[in-house]
């Protein structure tokens, strides 16, 4: 179990979200994660670079959709098969029937180095900073709006 909050100094840990085989993946340095097959051998490093989020001790850099200089490396564990998916497909009143299996090729990769760009974790450049929060003067409010007086019920008419 990795316990994402607090690293072993008491700091922040450095985390990254990374696109990689159509999925989305929260890593950390050590962390282990099975993706599809990488064409990459066992015990090569392979540099993850669709990083969409890096964390830590100055707070997240959120890219847009990518952020630009931000990479993960990750070192090739095994590679394997995943478990086997039966696919069976069935036409009623037509004595049809097609069975089939599959096994997704899988990789395991291990997370070496978080780099972020310039070095710099979690700070933002001043076209990305946010404005400082601005009160709203009393008099932008907009004037309420008269209400108008509800209508006066018709006399009912009773007709015996």
């Amino acid at each position: 179990m990795v316990d994402y909050e607090v690293a072993p100094g008491g700091a922040l840990s450095m985390f990254a979200i990374v696109a990689t085989s159509g999925k989305q993946f929260r890593v950390s340095e050590g962390d282990r994660i099975v993706v599809d097959r990488v064409s990459a051998n066992v015990g090569e490093t392979v540099h993850l670079d669709s990083v969409l989020l890096v964390g830590g001790d100055g707070g997240p850099m959120v890219g847009t959709p990518f952020v630009s200089g931000a990479a993960v490396e990750a070192t090739v564990v095994s590679h394997r098969s995943g478990d086997k998916i039966i696919v069976f497909k069935f036409e009623a009143r037509k004595r049809k029937r097609r069975k089939t299996g599959h096994r997704q090729q899988l990789s395991e990769l291990r997370i070496g180095a978080i780099r972020a760009p310039d070095g710099k974790i979690g700070e933002r450049t001043a076209a990305n900073a946010r404005p400082a929060s601005t009160e709203r003067p009393v008099s932008a409010k907009p004037a309420p709006k008269a209400r108008r007086p509800a209508a006066a019920p018709a006399p009912k008419s009773t007709q015996e």
